[in-house]
């Protein structure tokens, strides 16, 4: 079986996975995944040339968020298709030399059977399970936006540039940038992402980098929404935007092994990412998308009629809605995959 992807079925794989409960250490929720740490040698005894050091367990739970608000509506199947993307675009960045990733493996039998509690069997892990190695995480979002839309909209519209970027006037919603531009924000772990300037950015990493790594970090950004954008684009999606988050490698002792930042956590996933299908695509609106934006499109009228205010908790969402999702995620992965 290959070190990085897992093929194998299961009678159970077809499990709804709202939350996991494992017995292993670091436990952690963020709003769709659910985070642990396996300790080295309890890899290195299932993964055979691995090098003892701890590595993160990221299971892709079927919550979905929106407004930075988790959904109490699970969407069945999401985390695997997630889980699937996500696994698809780290291999091909690292089989096109882009840069490397924390990717390890997405084998779930890596994880023993120890683990395991009553509320969280084998079936919550098949095809959402991605093994990665320890980072110490640059505090960044890297987000290029290719077209404008979402937030870079509102501040074109209110200062005619987007993080600081000058852009041509005349813009209209969701048309194409003369270029892709690098629009970093804050990574916050709870409420918003806050859109900054390169040199807040900067000194927000100063101790491991500062400008240097920012430049970097741009650098690597760009080259892979640009050739990733090409990929999605010779097979019917525009990508529109997406955000990534870097780190750099640690040892068992937790202690920064080189300066060369890797990808990490997801990539250019339908979570992370705006994908709109090239044959629908018309500037000067908003576009259909491949993406949650389906999701908000429903919320954003609840919230007209007053329904909801954008804070917890969140509304159930009906089945029609649920249903779209999903098949909006299913057709991204078919598609990017073919």
């Amino acid at each position: 079986m290959n070190a990085k992807s897992s093929s194998r079925t299961s009678s159970d794989s077809g499990l709804t996975t709202f939350e996991t409960d494992l017995k292993l250490e670091g436990s952690r929720r963020g709003k769709v995944r659910d985070v642990y740490t396996m300790p080295g040698n309890l890899l290195s005894e299932r993964l055979a040339g691995h090098d003892g050091s701890p590595a993160m367990v990221m299971i892709a739970s079927d919550r979905i968020s929106a407004f930075d608000v988790v959904l109490p509506t699970a969407i069945p199947g999401k985390g695997r298709l997630l889980t699937s993307i996500a696994t698809f675009w780290l291999e091909w960045i690292e089989q096109e030399g882009i840069c490397k990733t924390h990717l390890i493996s997405t084998d779930d039998t890596l994880i023993p059977d120890s683990a395991l509690t009553k509320s969280t069997q084998r079936g919550n892990l098949v095809g959402r399970t991605t093994i990665g190695r320890m980072c110490k995480v640059i505090p960044v979002e890297c987000v290029v936006r290719g077209y404008l839309e979402g937030s870079g909209l509102k501040d074109y519209r209110a200062t005619g540039s987007v993080c600081g970027v000058a852009l041509p006037d005349g813009l209209q919603q969701c048309d194409q940038l003369p270029e892709p531009i690098f629009t970093p924000a804050t990574k916050a772990d709870e409420g918003h992402d806050e859109n900054i300037g390169f040199e807040e950015a900067s000194a927000a990493v100063e101790e491991l980098g500062g400008s240097s790594l920012m430049a970097r970090l741009k650098e690597l950004s760009i080259e892979i929404y640009s050739r990733a954008s090409r990929h999605a684009a010779a097979r019917g999606i525009i990508l529109a935007d997406t955000k990534f988050e870097f780190g750099i490698p640690i040892n068992a002792e937790g202690h920064i092994i080189g300066q060369d930042p890797i990808l990490i956590d997801e990539a250019l996933t339908p979570d992370s990412s705006r994908f709109w299908p090239a044959d629908l695509y018309e500037p000067g609106r908003a576009q259909q998308s491949f993406d949650k934006q389906f999701v908000r499109e429903y919320l954003e009228r609840l919230v007209q009629s007053r329904q909801w205010d954008k804070t917890p908790p969140g509304p159930e969402l009906p089945d029609e809605v649920v249903q779209g999702t999903l098949k909006r995620y299913s057709e991204a992965l078919d598609l990017l995959i073919s």
